[in-house]
């Protein structure tokens, strides 16, 4: 039976840049990789989204959810990703 993967899910304008909700992505990796994975993927526009413009570091407005629990970022950037793991990508979110 083939692994299951990593799943990301993508919402509000990372959805609109992968032109999907989500993808499934092979192996283990770290998150650092899986990021390149996808904006390999994905392309500029993605990348727009998830880096400070001519740079790979990450906007301070990306947030991510790993299995439903937050990630500090940058610091979990080296955070290794294993089969089954859920990966949630959104910007922040306001209310009132």
């Amino acid at each position: 039976m083939k692994p299951m993967g990593v799943t990301v899910r993508f919402f509000a304008s990372f959805r609109e840049a992968a032109g999907r909700s989500s993808v499934e992505f092979d192996g283990e990796k770290s998150l650092a990789a899986l990021l390149d994975e996808i904006t390999e993927r994905f392309g500029e526009r993605m990348a727009a989204e998830l880096y400070r413009t001519g740079t790979r570091e990450l906007r301070p407005t990306v947030n991510m959810l790993l299995n439903g629990v937050p990630l500090r970022l940058p610091e979990d950037l080296c955070v290794r990703l294993r089969d089954g793991d859920t990966l949630a990508i959104f910007p922040p979110v306001s209310g009132g």
